[in-house]
């Protein structure tokens, strides 16, 4: 299927068959496909936490609002966390990046505020959120981000260090009763005149 196939069939779910599974092959390859992830100077300031235990899928769904029905029925969540260590950062940044790079952190985002430096360090983990939604797509997997979660108790839930909890994602197979499915209820967007602008 091309690309702007997926794209059309691609929708928000919001009702997951609890009794599908993703196999571990493909949950594989979503880690690999993640960690693959594009960000501003290859700085990677993530930590992508898949969860398929069901007393910590339950938990965490306690700490998700009105989104807790989603997260017990999928088969996966995955957590999505920025570093916010910036002296843990900086030591990646030196140990691991091009000289360019730790030039362009040390010179533009270093000496900003400390919150100004994660909010960057934030949108390098949002642009994963694209790139992992487009991949579930892809391998027909269902997918619901989520940011209506508590992220300080998933933090503790999860026994996160160093990071921040931003947003997760609920994956699995949609229920076929999901009343959000585009062939029931097409999809609803902008049309292109009033979102894309073209230089010519």
């Amino acid at each position: 299927m091309d690309f702007r196939s997926i794209a059309e069939k691609r929708y928000t779910t919001k009702k997951f068959d609890a009794s599908k599974k993703i196999s571990n092959s493909q949950i594989d390859d979503l880690k690999h496909i993640l960690k693959l992830s594009p960000s501003s100077i290859n700085s990677q300031p993530w930590l992508f936490s898949f969860v398929s235990h069901k007393e910590t899928k339950d938990a965490l769904a306690e700490a998700s609002f009105f989104n807790a029905p989603k997260i017990k029925d999928a088969s996966h969540l995955v957590v999505f966390s920025v570093k916010d260590n910036l002296e843990q950062f900086e030591r990646h940044v030196e140990k691991n990046l091009s000289e360019g790079s730790v030039n362009f952190y040390k010179q533009f985002v270093k000496e900003q505020p400390k919150e100004k430096t994660i909010n960057w360090l934030s949108q390098q983990v949002y642009i994963t959120l694209g790139f992992f939604l487009a991949a579930c797509a892809s391998m027909d997997i269902d997918s619901t981000p989520m940011e209506g979660i508590e992220p300080d108790k998933y933090k503790d839930i999860l026994k996160i260090e160093d990071h921040k909890v931003l947003f997760s994602v609920a994956i699995g197979y949609r229920d076929v009763e999901d009343s959000n499915q585009p062939e029931l209820i097409g999809k609803s967007r902008l049309s292109a005149e009033e979102v894309i602008q073209s230089i010519d």
